[in-house]
């Protein structure tokens, strides 16, 4: 909890200031107004790192991993080996956040948060191992309030590792079988919508599939009763390790003024657990996309946040957040890149 406790205390307000970057993209050589939300996403960044000409250098994503118990339910349209294989394909490379990474010069950091089975240690896998999974939350709550700590501290652990050798920017990620259902809960709690109007097909299970999922989610709701302003409570009842894994490498982030580019539902679910934790984490969050999982527009729209890119993805893994980092990667050289009307010998006037 000390841990916890301390990367709560150095997250501070982010302030649009820095008036002399903000002065000079309002001076570039390009009609104003010509390159939309690009403009958006510099002057956070530079508020966000207090750093009026920022360069996103070293760029990471965390794909946090971890199997759930009520994946025993049936509720997803894989098992729960699916996880394991999974992670074994990120480290070999072979998987879709491997390529969309490689694209942007991003490295990715793979995380046992709670796998349900031991992970070969032959494989560039980083282990936070919580436990061997959740509980199935239709029985109790999921983990106890002491693991749901656990999993917020191993995420800043791990952030905190990966900071020494350099980070600018992040994407947050996510592999585990079950955990929309999980991320569906949360949002169905934090937000007080209806269990059926953020719950979506996940993998692309079907009707029938998706009514048990809905009434399994509303089981655990009314059994555990988690509290929609404890962000520890909400996460151990009806959440998923890699969830709290999540939260937790946000948090860090913040605290050492990160920009963080968030993913789809599962990681967004990650982002309301760290602004009930801390609500000045906001001001850190760009949201990478518009998922098509249903529940991901509300928790969105809880958050405040307006999504940079709409593909109707839904993997997850972090594929979204990396492509979005290229967007945002850009906006930063066209402040730091682009001459202003002075230094081009422009006459501003005559546009």
């Amino acid at each position: 909890m000390k841990l916890l406790e301390e990367t709560l205390k150095k997250i501070t307000t982010v302030e649009e200031s820095y008036q002399e970057a903000f002065h000079r993209w309002d001076n570039l050589a390009i009609p104003k107004g010509s390159l939309g939300r690009l403009e958006e996403f510099a002057k956070k960044i530079v508020s966000i790192t207090k750093n009026q000409r920022p360069l996103l250098k070293n760029k990471v994503i965390f794909t946090m991993a971890s199997d759930h118990g009520v994946a025993n339910l049936k509720v997803s349209a894989f098992p729960k080996e699916v996880t394991l294989q999974m992670l074994y394909n990120f480290s070999k490379g072979g998987a879709a956040i491997n390529i969309l990474a490689s694209q942007v010069g991003a490295r990715i950091v793979v995380v046992d948060m709670g796998v349900e089975a031991e992970v070969d240690s032959k494989f560039n896998i980083c282990n936070k191992k919580v436990n061997y999974g959740t509980k199935d939350f239709t029985q109790g709550r999921a983990m106890s309030r002491k693991e749901a700590i656990l999993a917020l501290e191993r995420g800043i652990e791990v952030f905190e590792e990966e900071y020494q050798k350099g980070i600018d920017i992040i994407g947050t990620g996510d592999m585990g079988i079950g955990n929309t259902t999980s991320s569906s809960a949360i949002t169905a709690v934090i937000t007080k919508k209806s269990v059926r109007e953020v719950t979506g097909r996940g993998t692309g299970i079907d009707d029938l599939t998706l009514e048990k999922k809905i009434a399994v989610i509303e089981k655990g709701i009314m059994l555990n009763l988690p509290d929609p302003e404890d962000g520890i409570d909400l996460l151990s009842k009806v959440g998923g390790y890699e969830i709290g894994g999540i939260a937790g490498v946000i948090l860090a982030a913040c605290a050492r003024r990160i920009p963080v580019v968030i993913d789809g539902f599962v990681s967004t679910a990650g982002a309301l657990i760290a602004i009930l934790l801390k609500d000045e984490v906001r001001g850190y969050l760009l949201a990478a996309h518009s998922s098509v999982e249903r529940g991901h527009k509300i928790a969105l729209e809880k958050l405040r946040l307006t999504p940079i890119i709409d593909l109707n993805l839904r993997l997850g893994e972090g594929t979204g957040a990396a492509l979005v980092i290229g967007i945002i990667e850009a906006s930063c050289r066209l402040l730091n890149e682009v001459l202003t009307f002075s230094e081009a010998g422009v006459n501003k006037s005559n546009l």
